[in-house]
C-alpha cells in the first residue's frame, strides 16, 4: 500500500494548492455540491494512479479542486464503498491520500435511514459517535508511519467541528438533529426487524459508508465532521419501500441547506 500511495501522492501533489487545508467527501445524492465549488478544477478518478472508480449511481467519479467560499478545498464526488467488491484498503484510500497532502479537517457526508422516532425524512444529521458493524479498514500490518496500531476512537467526530455547527445553524435558521450512526455494508436496505435491532443498540441512523473513512482518518489524526441527510424512516410504522432513486430524490432536496453550512462553517475556521 505505500509504494501505491507514495504514488499516487507523486502523482497529485503538483496539481493540489499547498494551500489546500480541508477534504470534503460527497455521498449519495449529494454529489452537486461540488457545483458550489468555484475556480474548480476536476480530475477523473480514473486518471489517478491506484485509485478506485465509483461504480454507484449519484457518485460522480471526480476530484474537485477549488475553492468553497473562500477557503481551498479537495472535495471526493463520489466515495467507494465496501459492497461494490472493493476490500476496506481501497475504500479508504483517498482518505490517506488526502493525509499526505495534509488535509488538517475532513469533511464527510452522506445519506441514512433514520431509527429515531423524532426524525422526519429531509432532516439533516450531525454524527457524534458511530456502532462500526462493517469490517474494520486497519485490519492488517500496521504501517508507523501512518498511524498507531491501536487509535484512540473516544472523539471519532470533533467536538470543536460539531459546537461550530450547532453555532452556524442556529445562525442560518437550520435545524439540525444529532444522532449515532450505524455502519453496515449494505448494499441490502435494512429489514423491519434489523431497523429495530440497530434502534435497541444505540443508532439514530443506518448507512453503508462514512464509518471506514472516519476510522482511519482519525487513525491519521484528522478530526472529522459528518453530517447525514435522513433520506427514509426506518421507524415502526413508518417503514415503506426504498429505492436508490428516491434517497437520491430527497438527498437533493436537501442539500441546499447542507451546502450553505458547510460553506458558512468553513468560512469560521
Amino acid at each position: 500500500m505505500l509504494q501505491n500511495l507514495n504514488e499516487t501522492i507523486s502523482w497529485l501533489s503538483p496539481r493540489i494548492p499547498k494551500e489546500t487545508k480541508i477534504g470534503i467527501i460527497l455521498g449519495s445524492g449529494l454529489g452537486a455540491l461540488a457545483d458550489c465549488i468555484t475556480e474548480q478544477k476536476e480530475i477523473s478518478y480514473e486518471e489517478i494512479p491506484h485509485f478506485p472508480v465509483s461504480t454507484v449511481e449519484g457518485h460522480g467519479g471526480k476530484l474537485i479542486i477549488g475553492k468553497l467560499g473562500d477557503k481551498p478545498v479537495m472535495a471526493l464526488q463520489g466515495r467507494f464503498h465496501y459492497y461494490e467488491g472493493y476490500d476496506m484498503k481501497q475504500v479508504t484510500f483517498p482518505v490517506r491520500v488526502m493525509k499526505e497532502l495534509n488535509i488538517k479537517y475532513l469533511f464527510v457526508s452522506n445519506a441514512s435511514g433514520g431509527m429515531n422516532p423524532d426524525f422526519e425524512i429531509g432532516d439533516l444529521m450531525v454524527l457524534r459517535d458511530h456502532i462500526n458493524l462493517m469490517q474494520n479498514p486497519l485490519l492488517g500490518k500496521n504501517h508507523n508511519e501512518l498511524g498507531t496500531r491501536f487509535p484512540d476512537m473516544s472523539e471519532a467526530y470533533s467536538k470543536k467541528l460539531i459546537a461550530l455547527a450547532d453555532e452556524t445553524a442556529v445562525s442560518l435558521g437550520i435545524k439540525l438533529q444529532h444522532g449515532v450512526y450505524v455502519g453496515t455494508t449494505g448494499p441490502t436496505f435494512e429489514t423491519p426487524s434489523e431497523y429495530k435491532y440497530f434502534r435497541i443498540i444505540g443508532g439514530d441512523a443506518v448507512g453503508m459508508s462514512t464509518v471506514p473513512e472516519v476510522i482511519v482518518a482519525r487513525h491519521s489524526n484528522i478530526p472529522v465532521f459528518a453530517i447525514s441527510i435522513i433520506t427514509d424512516l426506518g421507524v415502526e410504522g413508518k417503514i415503506i419501500e426504498v429505492s436508490h432513486e428516491e434517497v437520491q430524490k430527497v438527498g437533493a432536496a436537501a442539500e441546499v441547506k447542507m451546502t450553505e453550512l458547510i460553506t458558512k462553517m468553513l468560512e469560521k475556521l
